[in-house]
């Protein structure tokens, strides 16, 4: 079973800590959720375990190998890293965009593609609903429907690690869901998932494991129903949170301001 993995972590920037001594453990099988206040390191610390980083003390490993020890080709074969949002400066089409996640497995994108790479893109278009999206611009799309892409292009790597920030930042209600559905049968695969999340909601409904992030430090980590409690999220977030219980599914609600 894949295993993700840091100790003692820590990265600075300009000066000041981001990520202090972050000891975590992620399994294949799982979908994990880093939530936290903006500012928390939540951003920073998917990238640490994308391995796109050096720590500045500690480490992060896949099943025991040092993430900035491994070598690139094998790093972006395992781990899919999907990033919060990135600019669009050409008119790649969908399917394009789609396929540069084949590129690890030897992809040449200026050749017609092998059937086993098609066969990849078009069972990941298919399954985030978005065929009709391949042969149209992304610079003409939607910030939603490049973020259903770019989830695609995560699912076309069929890597064993899904690392993915934010991911329903730009979708509605209904595909936000669909999204988060997709992301948790690819951990009842056996795919390690990591997504960072701002909605609790979400969180308290699809996750497995949830970690906690405030000014660099792990202030909680568990299942959802131990960490999303009023009086530790009150903490991290500086708000006032109620619950309410959908489907025997606690949900925290940001309900007063506190700063």
């Amino acid at each position: 079973m894949t295993t993700l993995a840091t100790h003692a972590l820590v990265r600075r920037r300009v000066g000041r800590t981001v990520l202090d001594g972050i000891e975590l453990a992620f399994r294949g099988g799982e979908l994990n959720a880093i939530v936290g206040p903006n500012g928390a390191g939540k951003t920073t610390l998917l990238r640490q375990l994308a391995g796109l980083n050096a720590p500045d003390a500690g480490e992060a490993v896949l099943d025991g190998a040092r993430l900035d020890r491994l070598d690139p080709s094998i790093r972006s074969r395992r781990i899919a890293y999907l990033p919060q949002s990135a600019a669009v400066y050409w008119p790649l089409l969908g399917r394009d965009l789609v396929a540069l996640g084949r590129l690890p497995h030897g992809a040449d994108l200026s050749r017609p593609l092998s059937v086993t790479d098609a066969a990849a893109i078009d069972r990941a278009l298919d399954r985030v609903g978005a065929a009709s999206l391949a042969a149209r611009r992304i610079d003409e799309l939607s910030q939603g429907e490049r973020a259903r892409l770019a989830l695609a292009r995560g699912l076309a790597t069929e890597a064993d690690v899904i690392l993915a920030d934010e991911p329903v930042a730009n979708l509605d209600p209904a595909y936000a869901l669909e999204a988060m559905t997709l992301l948790r049968a690819e951990a009842a695969r056996g795919v390690c998932v990591v997504v960072c999340l701002h909605d609790l909601g979400l969180t308290a409904r699809f996750a497995d494991h949830v970690v906690l992030l405030a000014a660099g430090r792990i202030e909680a980590s568990g299942p959802p129903d131990a960490v999303l409690q009023p009086d530790i999220i009150d903490r991290a977030y500086g708000v006032g949170f109620r619950s309410v219980t959908v489907d025997g599914i606690v949900q925290p609600i940001a309900w007063t301001y506190r700063r």
